[in-house]
């Protein structure tokens, strides 16, 4: 498709170069009209299984790069933005409705058939919801750490504040950039050796939080589940997940033990009560587990496929 003029299709540019590099098949740029806002994605690979990845709270989705090189061997992969992070145009007002909604309206688009749907911390509580919504365009899903109603609003508050007042304090000092770039160096070390494709990561991740609008999303995606947490307890009961492969990864790091423990319960929970569910917790694994230990997720995303008999 051809590249847009607008902020987005500037942004798109950059992501989409870094992982035409990253990704030795190369990878296409996507796009959906929504109502006059653009939604986009990368997408990489081949084959009749399509995989679809949600990344965490506001998270562009170009967080996936350390698995899309070995995903994208095995199977059509698709990443995308949420409305307002990363390449994707901003939906004023943004809402929960509109991202699962985006959601479903991607997954009939790119679909060719039901979909394997991985979704990271706040992306696997959307696909979640999207599951419970329409069970028929699912195949598989791969929930890596995913956030709980239960959970979020014991820390989601403080979390909230303290990520406002860093980024604040960050922005007047003009130091905001160098954290960013810290952080993307990181995963790109992770997804590839090559430095010249790390410098290229790097400039894409710069880019998704370059404007205004992807910030304002993120701060709001955040606020997103305690300020839905009767809906989504509501959801929970009056609903189920498909008769389909459904493996829950939990984190073990960074939260203090007693609330890791509560929040790997929860997420426990989930795989129990799916008819074909599979509960992993990962060892010295961050939040991120796609990011410190990209190899765990992809061998999930692959087992997800085979045991969904789509492999």
């Amino acid at each position: 498709m051809a590249t847009t003029r607008c902020r987005g299709g500037v942004v798109s540019d950059v992501v989409v170069k870094a992982l035409r590099e990253l990704i030795p098949a190369g990878a296409a740029r996507g796009e959906l009209d929504r109502g006059g806002r653009t939604l986009r994605w990368v997408e990489a690979g081949a084959g009749s299984t399509t995989v679809v990845l949600d990344a965490a709270s506001g998270t562009p989705g170009l967080t996936w790069a350390p698995v899309l090189p070995v995903l994208a061997k095995h199977l059509r992969v698709i990443v995308y933005d949420r409305a307002g992070l990363g390449m994707s145009d901003p939906a004023i007002p943004l809402a929960v409705e509109t991202s699962v909604e985006d959601l479903i309206a991607l997954l009939v688009a790119v679909g060719q058939g039901p979909c394997v749907l991985v979704g990271s911390s706040w992306g696997g509580l959307l696909a979640q919801r999207v599951a419970w919504a329409v069970p028929e365009l699912i195949s598989g899903l791969v929930l890596v750490d995913p956030a709980h109603e239960e959970f979020h609003p014991l820390v989601g508050r403080l979390a909230d504040e303290a990520f406002a007042r860093l980024f604040a304090m960050q922005k007047a000092l003009g130091l905001a950039e160098r954290s960013i770039r810290k952080s993307a160096l990181r995963a790109a070390q992770v997804a590839t050796g090559d430095r010249r494709v790390q410098e290229l990561l790097i400039d894409a991740e710069l880019a998704c939080y370059g404007h205004k609008h992807q910030m304002r999303t993120a701060m709001a995606e955040n606020r997103m589940v305690r300020d839905q947490i009767f809906v989504f307890r509501r959801l929970r009961a009056s609903s189920q997940l498909p008769d389909v492969p459904v493996t829950v990864l939990s984190a073990t790091e960074g939260l203090p033990k007693g609330m890791r423990a509560q929040w790997s319960t929860l997420q426990a929970q989930i795989a129990a009560v799916a008819e074909r569910g599979e509960y992993l917790v990962v060892p010295e694994a961050g939040h991120y587990i796609h990011q410190s230990q990209p190899e765990v997720v992809t061998k999930a995303v692959l087992s997800v496929v085979e045991r969904a008999g789509l492999g």
